[in-house]
């Protein structure tokens, strides 16, 4: 597919590539994310990411991994969609909904100008029943379960932000071989659609630190669904209040777990990093 004009976008170091599917008509994405965002001979990100006309909301995300798998969601791209929708002129709104596979999301565009903003979401409410998430562990909700990995006993949250996470609280997470241990929770066998897997070390009552293995991509700078997941998971064990900052490789996201409506919302900034044409 030649003259395909995209924008790469990152929040958080979390990098998609967004095509304006209003005007560009993708006939095979999962192959084009497969060779768009190989790092070395493609452009390089964590997948891509098409914006669409939706008949229930203002627009709808379809989202592709880089292994060419399509994505239920990410918090990270949507922030981006709302600021690529605004700067593009698809709308004058500030207050956006999404139409994901994952349910609609509400994005509010907040202070900021053309390269940077900051962006600010309606995630839902978090999913606890073990079916729905899905995990096959006959408990629900899944806190501190003891899951045999590889010989070595890991203690797992299991949440779902409309896709899987397996959240870990452990100690010196820059040391884990995330590249060694992250395939083995992706396809371990509780995780009937794999997972997503958060490492997370605890800072104080309102701070975390994370990284991420996220399923299809890898490891990636960030992932906005698995903060949401890690924070929610946080104040399950007790170990956090409910609003909290998180710190991942790529930046810090705002993760707020709203007592009042059980929904948890995320923010943070969304970065044009370059447009092009491929």
């Amino acid at each position: 597919m030649k003259g395909l004009k995209f924008t790469k976008m990152q929040g958080a170091g979390n990098d998609y590539i967004y095509v304006n599917g209003f005007t560009h008509k993708v006939a095979n994405p999962s192959e084009l994310a497969i060779r768009l965002s190989n790092r070395h001979f493609g452009i390089g990100s964590d997948g891509l990411v098409l914006i669409l006309p939706s008949e229930t909301c203002d627009f709808r995300m379809q989202m592709f991994n880089s292994d060419g798998s399509e994505a239920e969601m990410c918090g990270n791209a949507s922030r981006c969609v709302g600021k690529f929708v605004y700067d593009n002129k698809l709308t004058d709104k500030k207050e956006i909904t999404l139409e994901t596979l994952a349910g609609v999301k509400y994005i509010t565009l907040l202070e900021g100008d053309e390269k940077k903003r900051k962006v600010k979401v309606d995630m839902g409410e978090p999913i606890l029943d073990s079916a729905q998430i899905p995990v096959d562990i006959n408990e629900s909700p899944v806190l501190n379960y003891p899951l045999n990995v590889d010989g070595e006993t890991w203690r797992i949250s299991c949440v779902s932000m409309g896709n899987p996470h397996a959240v870990v609280f452990t100690k010196d997470i820059n040391k884990l071989e995330l590249p060694v241990i992250g395939p083995k929770f992706e396809t371990h066998p509780v995780f009937p659609r794999k997972t997503n897997t958060e490492f997370i070390e605890l800072v104080d009552r309102h701070t975390l630190n994370m990284r991420v293995w996220e399923r299809g991509a890898g490891e990636t700078l960030a992932c906005g669904t698995g903060a949401c997941a890690a924070a929610v998971a946080a104040v399950l064990n007790g170990y956090c209040d409910r609003k909290i900052t998180i710190h991942l490789l790529g930046g810090d996201l705002e993760i707020e777990w709203n007592e009042t409506n059980n929904h948890v919302y995320m923010t943070g900034e969304a970065v044009t990093v370059f447009e092009g044409e491929f």
